[in-house]
């Protein structure tokens, strides 16, 4: 797509986005009646997502040339994954403890919302993780880490092969531009489903008064979370500017509809394919922004690692626990291990807050506390995700190949 086409989709993106809003707003509960085209535009994104992630990991691998270039790939990979991670929950717990926002909640509210159990998620649960009996079972159930997993040990294979596995790459070459293609036919008919997933979803919330009441409550909780996400937002826009060598601005222009389709579906995976086409049009490395980006949309959780921060001690502020010194380091260490290996874990947003609460012993009724605005801060934190996943492929690019 040249950037004309981009700018024009931008701007449609942001016109849906708006009157999603204002229709949620003024009809409320009638505009469910348009969510069948919001969930058509996200089944449709999702539809591509098994086979664009084999192809980019495949592809971007086996691009590599010597497999051992893979490993130095990987590991500037994981590094920049963890570090953005770690700032992300320790932004998190400097505003939760800045506006203090469970200071003064009223208690006992509604908690009879179920809690999803954590169970004992260990490091050999997260090592299993990334393995699956089968391959064709993980894709089914859109069980992105092996897949991956599989791929790239697939890609170091064919990269072995010589002249036989150049046929099966190229193949796989094919299929991601084919894939590709389809990405940019679907993102034309995104400012409808976005119009259509905002306006239903407030709808379903009652409309705009019922959420501004919902949001009056939280308030203080919410300014928490999302001054937080933005300031991590700046620290990522350092991050692009310093080590990767963009400009902020230019890069966001490639990046805007990805960023609106995060905040309109709340779903990393869902965005994958559309993150891929910013960035590629941005003109990262093609190895780095193949593997690098799938492996994000699996395991770069820095707006909900710093969500769960402020979260994990709205709940002890509001219950009246007071978190020491020692205390808040657990959580900031366990939320980033937890963020890390989200990926394999059912229901990885509240489980994730689950395993914190447990590691300082905090009430796990108190989730029910924020679930009246999480669909929203939903939204924001996974926008932060998506622009974490593009800014990584963008340092990880510059550092695999200098100029």
């Amino acid at each position: 797509m040249n950037f004309a086409g981009e700018k024009t989709l931008l701007w449609l993106m942001l016109f849906g986005i708006v009157a999603g809003g204002v229709s949620g707003y003024l009809w409320g509960d009638a505009m469910q009646s348009v969510a069948w085209l919001g969930e058509l535009f996200l089944t449709s994104l999702k539809m591509l997502i098994v086979p664009l992630v084999a192809a980019s990991v495949i592809t971007g691998v086996a691009g590599l040339g010597d497999v051992r270039k893979l490993g130095r790939l990987g590991a500037y990979s994981v590094a920049y994954y963890a570090c953005t991670t770690f700032i992300a929950v320790s932004t998190g717990l400097l505003m939760a403890n800045l506006w203090q926002p469970g200071v003064g909640v009223n208690l006992p509210l509604d908690l009879s919302a179920p809690t999803p159990k954590a169970g004992d998620v260990g490091l050999s649960d997260l090592i299993l993780s990334l393995v699956h009996p089968n391959i064709i079972g993980a894709a089914a159930e859109m069980k992105l880490l092996p897949i991956i997993v599989f791929c790239i040990f697939f890609a170091a294979a064919l990269s072995t092969l010589a002249e036989q596995g150049k046929p099966v790459i190229r193949f796989f070459e094919g299929l991601n531009e084919a894939m590709m293609t389809m990405v940019e036919w679907i993102m034309w008919f995104a400012p409808i489903g976005v119009f259509a997933l905002i306006a239903s979803k407030l709808g379903s919330a009652g409309g705009g008064e019922a959420f501004f009441n919902q949001l009056a409550g939280l308030a203080k909780y919410a300014a928490a979370v999302i001054s937080g996400l933005l300031t991590h937002a700046v620290v990522l826009s350092l991050i692009l500017l310093l080590l990767a060598r963009r400009s902020v601005m230019e890069y966001l222009s490639h990046m805007g509809s990805a960023l609106m389709t995060a905040f309109s579906t709340a779903s990393s995976s869902a965005t994958l394919p559309m993150t891929l086409e910013g960035v590629k049009n941005a003109g990262v490395d093609n190895n780095a922004r193949r593997f690098v980006l799938p492996l994000g949309a699996t395991i770069n959780m820095d707006g909900t690692a710093l969500y769960e921060a402020v979260a994990v001690l709205f709940i002890a502020q509001a219950y009246g626990i007071e978190l020491g010194f020692g205390q808040q380091m657990v959580v900031l260490l366990t939320a980033t291990m937890a963020a890390i290996g989200a990926a394999g874990i059912p229901e990885a947003g509240l489980v994730t807050m689950v395993i914190v609460l447990e590691a300082v012993g905090l009430p796990l009724e108190g989730i029910g506390l924020i679930l009246a605005i999480d669909w929203f801060l939903d939204r924001c934190r996974t926008t932060i995700n998506v622009y974490g996943d593009a800014v990584g492929a963008a340092v990880v690019g510059r550092l695999v190949t200098p100029k």
